[in-house]
């Protein structure tokens, strides 16, 4: 049974995927002969998965959002031949998660990216090693904010809910691990659509590097 689990989030906490799913999306949109959006307007689409970000996408080009049910086969197909050509982890993601391991925490991803799109993510950028689970948005009939999307990896795990936390940057990871009781660190540089200071963390972030410390100061350790 593992001593603590530590729960991450991946867009926007661990890997800043924003420029891949941006030059997929505007790839989409282009085969549909719209205009492209901004960087700064797919960012704010980010963290409800990924028909929701396609949907999203489709109406801000002016078009209608329930197409999405069309285009994401083809923006799946985009993005996953391309995941890993411009994003890359936030500093200090690696020789952190090699630390927290070394200290025996059990980790996990917990992210509304679709599984296969979130393993190649971590495969790539040769994060995988670090994880005992990869869960993505559709591995299991809920997503964040729904709890139950992380209670499911403590199960999976044969960890505890007690000794659990959830390690995010948006609404949805503070939400789903209030909701499961779990605490909530928050990173400061991701893709929240409010600020950070308003979601009831129990530490926000600037560094991924902070992350050790402030769990020690919270006292959530193995």
């Amino acid at each position: 049974m593992p001593g603590f689990l530590l729960l991450f989030d991946l867009d926007g906490t661990l890997v800043d995927t924003l420029p891949d799913l941006h030059s997929a999306l505007n790839e989409a949109l282009r085969e549909r002969g719209r205009p492209p959006l901004s960087p700064s307007e797919v960012m704010r689409m980010i963290g409800d998965g990924a028909a929701a970000l396609v949907a999203r996408a489709l109406e801000a080009s002016g078009l209608d959002g329930r197409e999405a049910a069309s285009v994401l086969p083809r923006f799946l197909e985009l993005y996953e031949a391309r995941s890993t050509r411009l994003s890359r982890p936030y500093p200090h993601v690696r020789d952190t998660l090699e630390a927290l391991r070394s200290r025996g925490y059990a980790t996990a991803v917990c992210t509304n990216k679709p599984q296969r799109a979130a393993e190649a993510v971590l495969s790539n950028l040769k994060l995988a090693q670090f994880f005992d689970a990869v869960a993505g948005g559709d591995r299991f009939p809920e997503k964040k904010p729904d709890p139950r999307h992380l209670l499911r990896v403590v199960a999976l795990l044969g960890a505890e809910a007690r000794r659990a936390a959830m390690v995010g940057d948006n609404e949805n990871d503070a939400s789903a691990a209030r909701a499961a009781g779990f605490p909530v660190l928050l990173m400061r540089y991701g893709y929240a659509q409010t600020d950070p200071e308003t979601l009831g963390a129990d530490a926000l972030l600037d560094e991924f590097a902070d992350l050790p410390g402030a769990l020690e100061r919270l006292r959530l350790g193995p």
